[in-house]
């Protein structure tokens, strides 16, 4: 499994801190949970944060925009030079057209889905993403319960993918650890997102159980 650590878990107040010890210790990207307090109820960062992040770390950055209407402000977060940007269908009524906003920027583009949404809302756009993202837990907050409804939805989009001999990724976020992690690769997944379990002990044996399951 590539591993992409969740900042979410890590302190907010020695940010640089963190994310340098998840480069020296093995994470291979970093990922980003910007919330604005409508699309989910919890608020974190914008787009000042990730360019700050940008200038700390040569590691791919992934931006999971959990925010309502990304179209609105999906300019001010790709100039902060992440690499993914992956956004929500049912928070927008123009997910295809970001999307290409996205990739003619030249970055990567993906797909999230909240766990209750149904894997046909996105069939249609599986052509244009780089990556697609399950929400394996309730979205929001770190540290929550994995979800195994997740696994018969990651099977079938890695079943179209291999259906269709498209190229994108899956990836899994909420509630993993290498247990779930394991269980969400049989099923098809590429990329661990993990934060509670990174950051709760050994953060160099936390990365090294993802990347061996």
């Amino acid at each position: 499994m590539i591993v992409s650590a969740s900042i979410l878990s890590a302190d907010f107040l020695n940010l640089e801190r963190d994310i340098r010890l998840l480069e020296e210790k093995g994470t291979e990207f970093i990922h980003i949970d910007i919330m604005d307090g409508r699309f989910v109820t919890n608020i974190t960062w914008g787009p000042a944060t990730v360019k700050a992040i940008r200038k700390i770390t040569e590691l791919p950055i992934e931006v999971h925009l959990m925010i309502a209407e990304p179209e609105r402000s999906i300019k001010n977060y790709l100039d902060s030079e992440a690499d993914f940007f992956v956004i929500h269908p049912e928070s927008t009524q123009f997910l295809r057209k970001t999307l290409l906003e996205i990739k003619n920027a030249g970055k990567k583009a993906g797909i999230a889905l909240k766990l209750e949404t149904p894997v046909d809302t996105i069939r249609h756009c599986l052509d244009v993403v780089d990556l697609v993202l399950f929400v394996t837990c309730d979205e929001g907050f770190g540290g929550q319960s994995f979800h195994p409804l997740s696994l018969e939805k990651i099977a079938e989009v890695a079943k179209w993918r291999k259906e269709y001999k498209l190229n994108f990724q899956i990836e899994v976020d909420g509630g993993i650890n290498s247990e779930t992690a394991a269980q969400c690769k049989a099923a098809g997944a590429d990329i661990a997102v993990s934060g509670s379990f990174i950051f709760r002990d050994d953060i160099q044996e936390a990365i090294e159980r993802l990347k061996s399951v």
